[in-house]
Order: structure tokens, then sequence, then C-alpha cells
């Protein structure tokens, strides 16, 4: 730990060997020495007079707290001809209005014209003013900075090239942050770009190629290159079909065509494609990002170093596959071609995977024992998680079950009428059920999972983008594979796609463009990670599953028993599991209470109580810490109430309207609890591993919504359907139903089509 100004920062272990740039975005995380390159956009304001002090502000604390992390920070920044401008501006209108006032009046001030000024001049008057604002905001870090101006032939003299690569290194060795600029008051005019297509050479003509220059001479491992536009895109921004480049390799410029270059700076977005290039053939990493979106441009440099998903990062390792972005589309044009198919084609899609599952049975367990072998031999998955990662044989033959379940219900499910209404003569209106889109389907340790949600994307006609745990890397492959290969009988195989690169998340969250419906498959950590992390996209799950079981005065003690070791002990890891026992006061020292006790011990479950059990009990178990806990495990929490009012209560404070139950032999008791209890499934007497789409007869499910919008409880293939609105009329136009118009709304309800039954 090192400390600053009382702030302790962790300081990074950072080495890498300079030479060959990084492959990936996830290794910037490793980057020693970083420049920051702040184009005049993002350091002068919008009227190009004067800076931007809130956006430069939050560069320096970035900068800041990357220096303080142990990497070595330099700064190659513009502003000095805004900075100079405006005071240049206040001198002359000062001067102005002094000598005015004395000969012509006070009523000619407002016609006074500001000379046009020389951009050197500004730069001259800016320069000192610039570098005592940086000076002023890195002191509030306690950091150091110190200025260093360069021109183009102190690279081109072998003895200042040395000089200046000697300071830097000093400054850098002292923990002082260089700011580096061109120095604008005596740089020659720009010169053709005659040397870029060189391998050796790069004229400093603007801070884009000195920013490049000085990366290659430092041997910097990164260089981020911040404007006024997200990063690269494949045609100019805010052109039609625009769309941001999210890697840039070496020999893609052919396919972009370049705009005009920004409203400030000597260089527009091609220039610094090239000088990011000539860096990354010196071993440099570039990004080049926005810096001045007011929604990112505070943690912008941070988040770039932490590998996320921001700007366009050039790389020269161009991946086997296509990236995400690629496969996004992919899916969108074969979910639409899937959509398109008789619902019997579909069925059999699914058919033939459900028969690809028993028939491949020894190569999916080969791999599925891969994946067990090397999570226990890094240790890494808790026994629940190990529990959800083994694949078995009685597993495959279920889940074939569970997929012709999905091909024989699935036959009308797209495209059936919902509602016909003639809106009057010769017009006549339907709703339909039509698939969401492209579905983002995260999940971990699960691989079983792929088959089930690959099933009932195809039955319901969306494309299907895939994210598992690496721990069931093996496992997804083979079965990927496998629905791939019953998706080609129909020619749809890119309807369903394997995210397999290097993606984040977080940055999965962020392709608002390419997916409509987020599903996450996992902990509760990761499906609140998933709702934080989306951006513009809805998520549908459940981040907890806290599942109640409330033992009622009047339950049937045969009954009691039974249903507690299913809920609790049949499969503890699942999120429709039981975590807390909620017992009636007046069952507290009865012979069924302590059956409870008897079985729960049998079956080897950890008890916790809750606080007003543990206030009725001399020796109680541990006192739970949380009542609102999911053990995911042979733990479950007990706690007592007075009434099924205070159990409904307790359930509503502590639980995660995931899946309740009450057990009581009692009708109007159990009505009660049935309607009142706000939980997406609620159940008499019957155990809460139940709430389950298999079990259901949904063939399968997606997940198990306890969102109140579109879809809840387990989400089979009508939980993946929106609708649209078909019009048919004949010439019909609205003023036709105006007051004096010809024509009259008939509003009439028309019966539906009869349902495919087959």
């Amino acid at each position: 730990i090192r400390c600053w100004s009382n702030i302790p920062f962790i300081t990074v272990p950072l080495s890498r060997a300079h030479g060959k740039s990084f492959a990936h975005r996830s290794e910037l995380k490793h980057a020693k020495r970083i420049v920051v390159k702040l184009g005049s956009a993002v350091v002068t304001r919008g009227d190009e007079c004067g800076l931007a002090l809130g956006r430069l502000a939050s560069i320096v604390e970035q900068v800041s707290m990357l220096q303080n992390q142990g990497r070595e920070m330099m700064i190659v920044t513009s502003g000095a001809v805004a900075f100079g401008k405006q005071r240049l501006r206040h001198e002359i209108l000062l001067s102005q209005s002094v000598r005015q006032a004395l000969h012509s009046g006070q009523s000619q001030l407002k016609d006074m014209a500001i000379p046009v000024l020389e951009a050197r001049a500004c730069a001259a008057a800016g320069q000192s003013g610039l570098m005592a604002l940086y000076e002023a905001m890195f002191t509030q870090y306690s950091i150091c900075a110190a200025q260093i101006l360069v021109t183009n032939l102190d690279f081109h003299d072998e003895q200042k090239r040395r000089n200046l690569n000697g300071t830097l290194h000093e400054l850098l060795r002292m923990n002082i942050v260089p700011i580096i600029n061109t120095n604008d008051a005596v740089v020659p005019p720009p010169e053709p770009n005659s040397d870029l297509q060189g391998v050796n050479v790069i004229s400093v003509k603007d801070n884009d190629s000195l920013a490049a220059r000085l990366a290659v001479e430092m041997k910097t491992d990164l260089l981020i290159v911040l404007s006024d536009v997200e990063g690269l895109f494949d045609s100019p921004p805010g052109s039609d079909d625009a769309k941001l480049i999210d890697i840039f390799y070496p020999g893609d410029q052919q396919s972009v065509t370049f705009g005009t270059k920004s409203r400030v700076g000597m260089g527009g977005m091609e220039a610094k494609v090239k000088a990011a290039l000539w860096a990354l053939q010196g071993g440099t990493s570039v990004v080049i990002a926005n810096g001045t979106h007011p929604k990112i441009s505070g943690h912008v440099i941070t988040d770039i170093v932490e590998g996320k998903k921001v700007g366009t990062f050039f790389s020269e390792v161009k991946p086997a596959g296509p990236t995400v972005e690629q496969q996004g589309e992919m899916a969108r044009a074969g979910g639409r071609t899937l959509a398109a198919l008789q619902p019997e084609q579909r069925a059999e899609i699914i058919y033939r995977l459900a028969d690809l599952l028993t028939d491949q049975r020894e190569e999916i367990l080969l791999a599925n024992k891969k994946d067990l072998e090397e999570a226990e031999n890094k240790g890494r998955l808790a026994i629940p998680l190990l529990k959800r990662l083994s694949l078995s044989t009685s597993k495959l033959n279920s889940l074939a079950i569970g997929l012709r379940q999905i091909a024989a219900s699935s036959q009308d499910s797209v495209g059936r009428v919902l509602r016909r209404t003639r809106i009057a003569k010769d017009l006549d209106l339907e709703q339909v059920t039509v698939p969401i889109g492209v579905l983002l389907v995260i999940f971990e340790s699960r691989p079983d999972c792929l088959p089930q949600v690959s099933a009932l994307a195809i039955a319901s006609g969306n494309g299907l983008l895939l994210k598992g745990g690496k721990e069931a890397a093996h496992s997804n492959q083979i079965l990927h594979h496998l629905t791939q290969e019953a998706l080609s009988i129909h020619g749809v195989k890119d309807a369903v796609q394997l995210v397999n690169t290097r993606e984040e998340v977080e940055d999965l969250c962020r392709l608002d463009k390419l997916v409509d419906l987020i599903i996450p498959r996992g902990s509760s950590q990761l499906v609140r990670n998933i709702q934080k992390a989306a951006k513009g996209i809805p998520v549908m799950g459940h981040s907890e599953g806290i599942c109640h079981v409330y033992v009622d005065t009047d339950a049937s003690v045969e009954k009691v028993t039974r249903i507690i070791r299913d809920s609790k002990c049949e499969y503890p890891a699942a999120c429709n599991a039981l975590e807390t026992l909620l017992i009636h006061r007046d069952l507290l020292r009865t012979p069924l209470f302590d059956q409870i006790i008897d079985m729960l011990r049998v079956e080897q479950v950890k008890i916790h109580a809750g606080p007003k059990f543990a206030s009725y009990l001399t020796f109680s178990p541990s006192e739970v810490k949380s009542l609102r806990t999911e053990y995911g495990d042979l733990e479950c929490c007990i706690e007592v109430v007075d009434s099924v009012q205070e159990a409904i209560e307790h359930i509503h404070k502590y639980g995660s309207s995931h899946t309740d139950v009450i057990i009581t032999e009692n009708d109007k008791t159990a009505e009660f609890f049935l309607q009142h209890v706000d939980s997406a499934c609620v159940f008499w007497n019957a155990s809460t591993r139940f709430s389950d789409g298999y079990r259901f007869g949904l063939g399968a499910e997606v997940g198990i919504s306890t969102s109140r919008i579109h879809a809840r409880g387990p989400v089979g293939i009508e939980g993946l359907l929106t609708t649209k609105w078909l019009l048919r009329g004949d010439n019909h136009v609205v003023s036709d139903f105006s007051e004096h118009g010809s024509m009259k709304y008939l509003h009439e309800s028309l019966p539906l089509p009869q349902r495919n039954t087959n």
C-alpha cells in the first residue's frame, strides 16, 4: 500500500517485456507505462475559447489514481491555443473598451469587433496558464507534474532525442507525470503526410503523431487517444448505418470511410488511425475513445485500463472466429429466418436435437468429465456448483424428454392470433404472437441449460446468444455443436451463437443495438451484476431464491416431513429449494415439531435459528445472521410466527418473490395464503421444487422470473414471445371517420381461428 494525502492506493504488480502489443483488451490491466493523449475537443469548451475545467479535472483524477497504483503516466495535451485565445480576447476587449470609452463614449462599445487571433500567439499566451492549471490539479493528489515542449526537429536530431528520452525516464523514475505538448508558438506549418507509410519514422505535425512518436520512443505499453467521438466507425459518425468498430486490425483501413476532422485541432480521425497504426507497429497498444461524453468521461481512462469495452482497440491479433457483434447480427438474421419456418420445421429441429443428446451421450459425458476434472484440480468451484456442472446419463435423458415436450407444444406458438377486431367495414385488426428478437442468455456451471434454452429459442423463433462459464467450456462446446447440427437441417445454423471471445459480461450487457432481452442463469451475485450492468436492455430473472415453507397448526403430520425433506434436501443448490422454514408457534414442543427437527438432523441439514425462534430455546442453534439468506446447501433457517398473517408478512419482508408454500389441511387458511402471498409461485401442500418449467409441463425453462412485467415464474415458450398488430384494409383513411365522414367505427370482436391441436 502506498499513501498520498491520506488516500491509500493499491500498488499493482506490473511487468511486461516491451516489443509486442497486447492482443486482447483484458490484458490492458497489465499496462505499466501509459500515454494519455488529450485532443483539442476534449480539453477545450464548446465555444473553442477557454478550457473545459470540469472535464479536465476528471481526467487528472483518473491519471492520478493510475499513477498512484504504481503505473507510469504521461499526458500529451492540447489546449494551449484555446487557453491563450481566451486570455488574448479578454485583453483585447479590455484594451478596446478603455480606448473607445476615452474617445467615442460608451455607446459604441457594443460595436467592437474581435480581430482574428494568430494561433502561435495564442499558444505563447496560453502555455504557462495551461501548465499552471495542471500543476494545481495534480497537487490535489500529491503528484508533481512537469512540462515538456517539443517540435518535430527534436525527434530528428539524435542528440535531442536522447536528451528528451533521458529527461522523460528521469521524471518517471521520480514519480512525476510529464505533460508534453508541441511548442505551437514556434512550430512550422504542417507538411504533407509523406512519411506515415514508412515503418521507421513519423513526423510530429499534430498531437496525434506526437503521442504516437513519444509512445514508441518511450516503449510505452498503452496509448489512449481521447477525442470527441466514441471511437472509430466504419463510416463517418452520424451517417446512416455507421457502426462503432470495437477492434481495428492493420489492413482494415480499406473498409473505413473517413469524415471531416474535429471542430478544433490539427488532425482528424484519419490522422489518429495512421498514428495509432504506427504506434501499434512499434509495439504499443492503442485505444481511441470519447473523452467528452458526460456519462463516461469521468471514468473512461480507468475503464480502458481495466479492459472494459470502451472505444476502438487496435490489435495485431485477429481472432479466428467472428466478433460478438458479428455473432449478434448473425443471430438476428438467423432468428428471422427461423421465425419464418413452418411450426413443424421448428419442431423437427428440436426433435433432432433431443435425439442427438442421447445418440452422442458418450461424447457429451467425456467433455463434461474434462470440465469436472479441471474444476476439481483448480479448486475454484464450491460443491453446489460442481453438482450443477455435472452431467449424467439420467440428466441427458431428462433433457431429451423435456425437449420433446417443447417440440410437441410449440406447433402454434409463433403467429398465433390472440385477438381479432373489426374496426370498420373491410378493416380488420389482428394481434398475433411474434418472437422477441435476439436473446442473450448468460449462465454459469450449468451446461444442461444450453440445450434447454436453445430449444425454447428455436420453438419461439428467437435468435440466441449464449455466454457460458469457463468452467463448462468443453461441455458447452459440444452441446452447441450438436445444436447447430440440428439447426442445419433447415439451414438456420446461425440462429444460435455461443460467445467464445474474451468478452466480459458487463460488455455484453451494453449491446443494446443487438440484444433485445437478457436472461441470466446463475448465482444471485451474477444476476445482480447483470441487472446493474445492463444498459437499455431488459433483464428477466431473479436475483435470489429465498423460498419459504410455512407449517400451519392444521398441517398433516404425514405431509409435513415429506414436503420439507423434498423442498430442502432433494437438490439444495437449486434456486427453488427451501431456505426458511416458518413454524406456527403452537407447534413448538409438539411431536410434529420434534419429527421435523429429527428429520433435518438425519439429512444433515444445518439449522440457523431466527430471532423469535431463538428466544424460545434455552440452548438454540446458531442465530441467523440475516433472514434474507439463500444458502444453496444443506442449511436452512427456522423461524416462529403467530399466525398465517404473520407468515405472509414475513415472506413479503424477507422473501424474494420466488416460491412460497403452505402446509395445512384447512382450506380457508390455504386459500387465504394462496391469494395474499405476492410471489411468482405459491403452493399448497406441495414441495417448492415443483417451481420448474419441466414440472409445469413447459418442457423446459429459460429461467424463473420474479419481475412483474411480461413474464413471471418459470418462463417457457410463452414468455419468449411478444405481439404485433396486423391491420388489413381497403383504401381506408382516418379522415373518413371524422364527424362529417362517410364511415363509422364498429369495433366488433371476431372469433379466433381454431388452434392447431395436432
